[in-house]
């Protein structure tokens, strides 16, 4: 009985209806180990139900006794919008709770970059304050994309770089310390999306001290710890993505193009779209380029007829990695 459906979150009721081990809280054993996972979301409103359930999938993995209790929290200063606020209001843990009653693990999730200087994202403060905290009083903290550049700066005085391009895409990743617990049950190459406009090298990473476990010429780093007992967990790519996330960001490019936010017509996510679904979108840009000066409706973006053709082929490995990290939580427990 993986996850504990310890409060009303929808996703917990979303997950359970699509197959996965969630259970409510009068049927957890109080004879089973425990783990209390704080999920800092720093997505932005149109992500942030879609975030949970992408991590609470992860988490699931573990596939073991255990109760887990999953804690999504939020930064009380960011600027949402009515409808995420109430959701965050109604089913959100407050932090100074979890402060008191302690958390054995915590997420921390992604974040669209705003600003060229990481210290200038108007999050920093607070988000220094949790990672302050968790670095002494919470077991493992794994960090995602603009988390980990935040962590590597703060700690480490490592800065990102920002890259010529976008790394947007599929990637198969051949550089992997397969001797490493937290990839037992892996073989190359270990696949997994990235999609980031700032990056830390692998030879940054290792000037630093940090030891990485999975990268790739191509896509560079997708996975590093900062010890052996992986206090820090640092993932540039993306592993809880779901199988129609690129299509959504790529969806979202394209409607910044057309409402002049971005100058050019976004590229495809690479390695990730097959031959069928680059005609019907080079068909669709035909078509809104044409109309996009005249007074006419645009088309509808035809992401329904192409989600089938969206294939998850990185979601094991990401399952793999976390059950081998909360099978050594417990371990720990």
């Amino acid at each position: 009985m993986p996850i504990v459906a310890h409060s009303q979150l929808p996703a917990f009721a979303t997950l359970n209806r699509e197959g996965f081990d969630v259970v409510a809280a009068s049927a957890s054993l109080s004879s089973l180990p425990s783990l209390r996972i704080g999920l800092l979301n720093l997505m932005p409103d149109a992500a942030v139900q879609a975030t949970e359930r992408q991590f609470l999938r992860l988490i699931d993995a573990y596939g073991a006794d255990a109760n887990l209790y999953v804690y999504p929290f939020a930064l009380e200063f960011d600027d949402r919008g009515e409808i995420a606020q109430a959701h965050i209001d109604a089913h959100y843990a407050r932090l100074e709770s979890l402060r008191e009653d302690g958390l054995d693990a915590l997420i921390i999730t992604g974040a669209n970059p705003t600003a060229e200087d990481i210290t200038a994202e108007p999050f920093w403060g607070s988000l220094m304050q949790v990672i302050d905290w968790a670095r002494t009083n919470v077991e493992s903290i794994i960090c995602s994309c603009l988390a980990t550049h935040a962590v590597l700066h703060r700690y480490h005085g490592v800065e990102r770089t920002e890259l010529p391009q976008r790394r947007w895409g599929v990637y198969e990743h051949d550089e992997i310390d397969l001797a490493h617990s937290l990839l037992a049950g892996l073989s190359a190459p270990v696949i997994a999306p990235h999609s980031h406009r700032y990056d830390i090298s692998r030879a940054a990473m290792e000037a630093a001290g940090i030891k990485v476990l999975v990268a790739s010429k191509t896509a560079g780093v997708h996975l590093a710890v900062s010890d052996d007992q992986f206090r820090f967990m640092f993932f540039q790519g993306h592993p809880e993505y779901d199988a129609i996330s690129l299509l959504k960001e790529y969806k979202r490019e394209v409607r910044r193009f057309l409402s002049g936010q971005r100058s050019e017509y976004p590229p495809y996510p690479e390695n990730y779209l097959n031959a069928e679904a680059r005609v019907r979108l080079g068909d669709y840009r035909q078509q809104v380029t044409k109309t996009k000066s005249a007074d006419v409706t645009l088309p509808l973006f035809p992401e329904a007829p192409l989600a089938g053709s969206c294939v998850n082929t990185w979601g094991e490995a990401g399952r793999t990695v976390y059950r081998n990290w909360l099978a050594e939580l417990i371990r720990r427990a």
